[in-house]
């Protein structure tokens, strides 16, 4: 078993639970692991630039300014992890997702990606690239599990 607490990442959709499964699971396990995302309030990642920044009348400068700000967060978590998990939801398309997996592999980092088999075609790069493409949390969980226990 590791001895070390080990940093995962969780990234991508933000309409649903996952992220708790697989919080929920490895804690359940035993394991030692601190878990980290990016903003999942969407308003307020949405929304962070001209909040923080002042107000923009053009939305690609809005949006740019908060993409910028939410970046800060999302690169140095990234960089700081022992593993990345991307979660492709089945509902929109969610090129934030592709981004931090491109990224993640960029930095060598191990990536586990979770989608559903909908998904197989149009992320066949994406899982081409990750160390193991799961479909539940729960496998996500016993990856988790295999490599910081056996």
């Amino acid at each position: 078993m590791s001895k070390r607490t080990w940093n995962i990442y969780l990234s991508g959709e933000i309409h649903s639970d996952w992220r708790k499964h697989i919080i929920s699971g490895a804690t359940s396990a035993g394991l030692l692991v601190n878990f980290s995302s990016p903003v999942t309030d969407h308003e307020a990642s949405d929304m962070c630039g001209v909040r923080i920044l002042g107000e923009e009348q053009d939305t690609f400068w809005r949006d740019r300014k908060s993409a910028s700000i939410n970046a800060i967060r999302t690169n140095s978590l990234i960089s700081g992890a022992d593993v990345v998990v991307v979660r492709f939801g089945p509902k929109y398309k969610q090129w934030n997702a592709a981004f931090d997996a491109g990224y993640a592999a960029a930095l060598n980092k191990p990536l586990v990606i979770l989608h559903d088999e909908d998904n197989d075609h149009a992320l066949k790069e994406v899982d081409s690239a990750a160390n193991a493409t799961a479909r539940t949390p729960d496998q996500v969980v016993e990856i988790l599990r295999y490599v910081l226990t056996e």
